[in-house]
């Protein structure tokens, strides 16, 4: 497995140690990387080629971590970012490149990662999904804090390795829907009795509508409630007293959806159901997987990890049968009332540790022509050798984390199939994120 720097204790302290570093590259993680006394150094900030000025965080015998102080000698390929909060906010790190910049270095070092942990020689890129670089983020977590001793509230977003909230007056990448979330909440939060109670306000744009999750610690009056209403009466306001526990403020909320156009399909979920963050990467990339499996009537297809059913359904209606498995009981359920909404039959669901050793059960067989997998960072791990098992012609597999997508492909190509197409998708403009579409078929 390939060998992925973590901070840990350093051997000694690097307060205040500075040192000039020439970049030779870009790791996975959009960090530079380059190399002194002996040692791999890897500068947050950095663009290969350029010399840098790094404050060293941290230091080990054969690895070091730092940040970039001051750039020396720019890459031609650096330019201002189009953020003012940009140098204070952690929620983007890639500013400094134009959006076609970073999706081509960010290709580049995920090659290189794949290649030296697959032992392949050259990957099947096919065109990447692309995304707009702003505006489009359609759900984010904004942070609110109370000073006591200032009383006084800051809202935006935690600062980068660090709790500390940074004030955001805009921010660049999220939907212009949810735009006002940020005058709305200084404007209103000061007003209230229990302001100091809210933690967080979770925002979703829901194909146009907004959506507000109030998380308080304590509970809000209704004054403060009617306050926080009045101050933007079309969205749709819940609070949030424990987590998953949710109550709608308004007599005709309903539950947020977005839809799938070309499949003229409806998802309904709930708020704290996981969802794509970006709408037209998430379009694209149901829409390329449909094309690279060709589903056809005649074909049974399994999916793992299937969520609130963001491919079952787009699948169900091209193909024989599908079964979906998630590890989540009420994402069972979900996807089960989303099948119903649409009107589709041939679609199963049911919910399983796919971690774990499968039980013996009625999906669990050799029956599939496809399988496709969506999993979290953590990757297949325990579910992989099982697809495998299972024979399918084809593995459409969908990544969020290329380091555990590597090792899961070793796993894949040690069983038989062959990498024939990859793609990259452009999920999270701006950041460090690049996921993933990689098609394996069974060698004959």
């Amino acid at each position: 497995m390939v060998k992925i720097y973590q901070a840990g204790k350093a051997k000694k302290s690097p307060a205040n140690q500075a040192i000039q570093l020439k970049i030779d590259r870009l790791d996975h993680q959009g960090q530079g990387i380059g190399y002194w006394q002996g040692k791999i150094v890897f500068a947050s900030g950095a663009l290969p080629g350029e010399t840098v000025d790094l404050q060293l965080t941290d230091t080990k015998s054969k690895v070091a971590k730092g940040k970039v102080r001051r750039v020396l000698d720019a890459s031609p390929l650096r330019q201002q970012a189009a953020c003012p909060h940009f140098a204070n906010c952690g929620g983007c790190q890639l500013q400094y490149l134009s959006a076609e910049a970073q999706l081509e270095l960010k290709q580049q070092a995920v090659d290189q990662m794949i290649c030296h942990q697959t032992g392949l020689k050259d990957l099947p890129w096919q065109p990447a999904i692309r995304s707009a670089g702003a505006g489009y983020r359609r759900r984010a977590r904004i942070g609110v804090w109370f000073d006591k001793q200032q009383q006084r509230f800051t809202v935006g977003f935690r600062q980068a390795n660090d709790k500390t909230i940074s004030a955001v007056a805009h921010c660049l990448v999220l939907s212009p829907v949810l735009a006002p979330v940020f005058s709305v909440l200084n404007q209103v939060l000061p007003q209230l009795k229990q302001g100091s109670a809210i933690t967080h306000v979770e925002v979703l744009d829901a194909d146009g509508q907004a959506y507000l999750i109030v998380r308080h610690i304590r509970a809000l009056p209704e004054s403060d409630q009617q306050l926080l209403l009045q101050a933007w009466p079309d969205a749709f306001w819940l609070g949030e007293a424990q987590p998953g526990e949710f109550t709608a403020w308004q007599a005709d909320y309903r539950p947020p959806e977005y839809q799938l156009a070309e499949q003229k399909l409806r998802l309904q979920f709930e708020p704290d159901d996981f969802i794509q963050v970006n709408p037209e990467v998430n379009r694209q990339m149901v829409q390329q997987a449909l094309d690279w499996l060709e589903p056809d009537l005649t074909q049974n297809i399994l999916e793992l990890y299937s969520g609130i059913g963001n491919f079952s359904l787009a699948l169900a209606q091209r193909t024989k049968a599908v079964h979906a498995l998630e590890g989540v009981a009420t994402m069972v359920r979900r996807i089960e009332q989303n099948a119903q909404l649409n009107k589709i039959s041939n679609l199963t669901a049911a919910q399983a540790d796919l971690h774990l050793p499968w039980p013996k059960a009625d999906w669990n067989q050799p029956v599939y022509d496809a399988v496709l997998l969506d999993p979290a960072r953590a990757g297949a791990v325990g579910a992989a050798e099982q697809i495998a098992a299972l024979g399918p012609a084809r593995i459409l597999y969908v990544s969020c984390n290329p380091v555990s997508f590597a090792a899961d492909a070793k796993l894949f190509l040690a069983a038989g199939y062959q990498l024939v197409k990859l793609a990259a998708m452009d999920m999270f403009p701006q950041t460090s994120h690049l996921e993933l579409m990689a098609l394996f078929r069974r060698r004959k």
